[in-house]
């Protein structure tokens, strides 16, 4: 197979994959409505690995930008807040929900997921964009470190 021919496919994958969904006038206000948008648009939960990524919302609370910011292995990834502020600051956001999944099925937050809210919210906080929340997703149920307190 040629390097032009690699290429094709891939452009062909993208045209597959890329839908437009209409998400701008529905301001998320519940850890519920991130959770049930994840997993109409990325369904995170069939994924065998993690991914880690952010919904960039307005001063409305309006999705205006969702980027995948790192993919890991089969129970981490390694991310750096300059990487998740650099898509929010890309996008004008006022505030973000940090979001990944576990591909165990089960989302509790382990001590390096809460380390890393806690250095998102520091990092937020400096550049004037609120880390809403962080949402992480299993096989059939999520769990909100905003509702669990760590926020």
């Amino acid at each position: 197979m040629s390097f032009t021919s690699i290429n094709i496919f891939t452009l062909k994958q993208i045209r597959t994959y890329h839908h437009r969904y209409d998400l701008e006038d529905y301001p998320i206000t519940t850890p519920q409505i991130c959770y049930e948008i994840l997993q109409y648009i990325l369904d995170l939960k069939s994924e065998p690995v993690e991914k880690f990524g952010i919904i960039s919302l307005n001063a409305k609370n309006k999705i205006i930008g969702i980027h995948i910011i790192g993919i890991g292995s089969l129970d981490k990834v390694y991310i750096e807040p300059r990487e998740v502020f650099m898509a929010a600051m890309l996008n004008n956001a006022k505030s973000i929900i940090a979001f990944h999944n576990h591909p165990s099925g089960e989302p509790e937050p382990s001590h390096e997921d809460i380390y890393l809210t806690c250095r998102l919210q520091e990092a937020g906080k400096i550049l004037s964009i609120e880390l809403f929340d962080h949402v992480i997703t299993g096989e059939r149920n999520y769990v909100s470190l905003k509702e669990k307190g760590f926020l």
